[in-house]
Parts: C-alpha cells; sequence; structure tokens
C-alpha cells in the first residue's frame, strides 16, 4: 500500500519562496507520473505540476503556476519535490501529493491518481 507524507509548508510573504517534499513508502515514485495538486477553501482540487516517470520526460505545470513553480524528483531518496517560487497570495492551499496514476485521463486531473498524501498547508501573505 502507497504512503506519501508531504512537508515544507509554512508561512511566507508574498513574492517569498518554498520548497515543498513528498516522500512515498510502498510506492517508487520514478515508476509513473507523479503530480502535486492543491486546493484552497470553497474551491476545487487543482492540478499544480506533475513528473513523468523516468527520465528525459516533460513536466506539466497548470498555468497559474507556470514559470514560478518546479516539480523534481529523487529517485534515490523516492522524494517528489516542489519548489514554489513568487508566490502570490492566491497560491494559499493545502498542498497535496499524488501518485498511482490510473493512465487514464489527464496528469493534472485529481481523479487520475489513486494515492495521496495529507496535504501540506501553503500560506502566502500580501
Amino acid at each position: 500500500q502507497a504512503h506519501l507524507v508531504e512537508s515544507g509548508g509554512g508561512s511566507v510573504q508574498a513574492g517569498g519562496s518554498l520548497r515543498l517534499s513528498c516522500v512515498a513508502s510502498g510506492y517508487t515514485v520514478s515508476s509513473n507520473w507523479v503530480a502535486w495538486f492543491r486546493q484552497a477553501p470553497g474551491k476545487e482540487r487543482e492540478g499544480v505540476a506533475a513528473i513523468p516517470a523516468g527520465a528525459g520526460g516533460s513536466t506539466t505545470y497548470g498555468d497559474p503556476v507556470k514559470g514560478r513553480f518546479s516539480i523534481s524528483r529523487d529517485n534515490a531518496k523516492n522524494m517528489v519535490y516542489l519548489q514554489m517560487n513568487n508566490l502570490k497570495s492566491e497560491d494559499t492551499a493545502m498542498y497535496y501529493c499524488a501518485a498511482g496514476f490510473s493512465g487514464r485521463g489527464w496528469v493534472l486531473r485529481p481523479a487520475s491518481y489513486n494515492y495521496w498524501g495529507q496535504g501540506t498547508q501553503v500560506t502566502v501573505s500580501s
């Protein structure tokens, strides 16, 4: 059974940076797509970034974060990261790591993933 744990969230001022981490157990993060999602109060869960299996594939980003966020993976540590730069107040949300891509649908669609972490809160103040 896959188990994902996120960390690295916190409070930061607008324009600042944070790096989120997701460590997996019972699952190899390099074996399939892994993604980050976020959900703000009263809003639907939104795809932020996704990284494909293996090496050399193209990452995918949601439009609101393109050019500011970067997803990466450390296969040796079985971890996935989300580097977030130039944070804005609208980035405030709970951020979730997801794995176990079903192979159906878009890689930034929440229903496409089977395994989820408990989330880490990011709060950006203006």
